[in-house]
C-alpha cells in the first residue's frame, strides 16, 4: 500500500471518528437539555422562595417575567429579569437581580424581592468579589447583616434614612469596610425606587407573555 493511500485512509478513519463523536454530542445535548433547564428553573424557584414562601402564590413565577433595561436603576446596562408573583391573578411580590456596580471590589449581584405593598420581602447576595474577612459580610453565609433589609420600604425608614450609620443612616456598616454596605444599601434602595415609580408596568403584563419593559 503507497503512503499517499494510507494516509487517504487515515484520513477518513479520522473522519469517521468525528463524525460519530459529533453526533453523540449532539444527541446527549438534544436528550439532556430539558433536564437541564429544569433543574435551573427548579434552583431559581428555590432562591425565590427563601424571600418570599411558596404557599404566598400559585403561579409558576420563572414563567411569568418581562425584562428590563434600567441602568439608572438596576446598576447594569443588561436586560435583567423581573419574575412576578401572584396568587388568584393578584400581585404578590416581584424578583430581580439588580448590580450595586460600586462595591469595593468590583460590581455586586443581588437577588431582591419586593412585595406588591413595596416592602421588601428581603434581599440575598448572589455574586461578589468583596474582602474575605471584611466586605463578604454581604453574604448570608458569612453574616446575618443582609437579613436586616426584610419588610424594610421607603417609608421604613424614610428615604433620606437609606445609608449607613457612618453616613447618618440606620444600616450597619462593618468594621474596617463600609464602601460594600454602601452599594448594597444604595443599590436596594434605587431598585425600590424603580419598583415604585414603576409598578403598574412590572406587573401589568399577563401571566403568559413575555416583553422588555425600560
Amino acid at each position: 500500500m503507497t503512503p499517499l493511500r494510507s494516509m487517504g485512509i487515515a484520513a477518513l478513519i479520522l473522519t469517521g471518528f468525528a463524525t460519530v463523536g459529533t453526533v453523540l454530542v449532539a444527541v446527549t445535548y438534544t436528550s439532556t437539555k430539558d433536564i437541564i433547564a429544569e433543574a435551573q428553573r427548579a434552583a431559581l424557584e428555590a432562591s425565590l422562595n427563601q424571600l418570599v414562601p411558596a404557599d404566598r402564590y400559585d403561579n409558576r413565577v420563572v414563567e411569568d417575567q418581562i425584562e428590563v433595561v434600567a441602568p439608572e436603576w438596576l446598576g447594569t446596562d443588561e436586560p435583567v429579569a423581573v419574575y412576578r408573583a401572584r396568587k388568584n391573578g393578584q400581585p404578590v411580590a416581584l424578583f430581580a437581580t439588580p448590580t450595586a456596580p460600586d462595591g469595593y471590589s468590583g460590581p455586586i449581584q443581588l437577588l431582591v424581592g419586593v412585595y406588591a405593598d413595596g416592602a421588601l420581602a428581603g434581599v440575598r447576595v448572589l455574586a461578589h468579589k468583596e474582602t474575605p474577612g471584611l466586605g463578604d459580610g454581604i453574604d448570608e453565609k458569612r453574616s446575618p447583616w443582609i437579613l436586616a433589609f426584610a419588610g424594610k420600604s421607603l417609608e421604613n425608614p424614610w428615604p433620606d434614612a437609606w445609608k449607613v450609620k457612618k453616613d447618618g443612616g440606620v444600616f450597619d456598616q462593618f468594621t474596617g469596610a463600609t464602601i460594600t454596605p454602601r452599594a448594597v444599601v444604595k443599590a436596594t434602595r434605587k431598585f425600590l425606587d424603580y419598583v415604585r415609580t414603576h409598578r403598574e408596568q412590572l406587573f401589568a403584563v399577563p401571566p403568559t407573555a413575555k416583553g422588555q419593559l425600560s
